[in-house]
Order: structure tokens, then sequence, then C-alpha cells
């Protein structure tokens, strides 16, 4: 079994969209696969999030299940950027064997009972949970850049200092 080349790994409650676009193109990616057992069975969000990718830009819609099955799968000419929409889907696919070093967490939205930790990021006690696991148990480093180019606002929060105190 070889090592999938994978990019990138981001958390983004919206998927794919504008600025998911930004991703993919900086990344110099070829595929993309979203991660996520509500939209592996969601013909119409499969056909809104295909719309928006580059035509040279495979995407493949999985359930956590087949990404973790078909990951090692993957030749080594596939640059590949998966895309998750739960902090539980990320941890997850860690526990099921998928390679995961780095994780972006780019966007969980403020509801009720959740902490803010920056403009785009808000967590409840099940986020954080998975976030510590996945950087204490799997050593994945959390970073909060809301583009690849990182230097926005929220960018240079220490997530994984946060949570390893909380």
């Amino acid at each position: 079994m070889t090592e999938p080349n994978i990019k990138a790994v981001r958390l983004d409650e919206r998927l794919i969209h504008g600025q998911g676009r930004l991703w993919i193109s900086n990344l110099g990616v070829n595929l993309v696969i979203v991660a996520n057992d509500e939209v592996a069975t969601s013909h119409i969000q499969q056909q809104l999030m295909s719309s928006l990718m580059p035509e040279s830009v495979g995407i493949r819609f999985f359930s956590l299940e087949e990404t973790a099955n078909k990951i090692f799968k993957a030749s080594p000419r596939q640059t590949i950027f998966i895309i998750v929409k739960t902090a539980q889907d990320v941890l997850t696919l860690a526990e099921k064997g998928v390679p995961i070093t780095e994780l972006n967490v780019g966007n969980i939205h403020m509801k009720e009972g959740k902490t803010r930790l920056t403009n785009f990021i808000s967590v409840d006690a099940s986020d954080l949970e998975a976030l510590k696991t996945l950087h204490i148990k799997y050593h994945v480093n959390l970073n909060t850049r809301t583009t690849p180019l990182g230097n926005d606002v929220g960018s240079d929060f220490d997530l994984n200092d946060y949570v390893t105190k909380h």
C-alpha cells in the first residue's frame, strides 16, 4: 500500500464554495474528495459543488467509510485535497487510518452553545474533544488559515495550544 499524496485536509462546514476554489487552485491538486456521509448520498449537493470545480480537477463524493477504504488505492499521480464538514468527520477518518498530518480548520459556524475562537471558528464540547484527540492522539497539526495565503484575520490563532489547554 502506497501512501496517498494528500496535499491538504480542510474542515469547512460549507464544503466547496468560492473560497474553496481558491484552495484548490493554490494547492495545485488534481483530485478533490468531499468526505461526508450526507453529501455522499445527496445528488443535489453534489451537482452544486461540482459546478464550482475547474474542469481540470476531478471530484469525488465519498462517505467517510468509502474515503478510508479507497484513499490508499489512489495513484501516486493523484494530488489530493480532502474536504470535510465537521471535526468529528476528520476524527473518524483518522481513526480509520487515513493519514492526516495537518488539518486546516477553516469554518465552523457560530451557534448557541459554541465558543467563538476566531471570526470563522466556533466550537462546542464535541468539536473541541474531536480536535483535541486529533492533535494529541493522532499528532495532527491544526491551523486556522482561512485562505491558502494565511495572511488574514484569525490565521495566527494557535489552535494546537487552545485544544491542549481546554
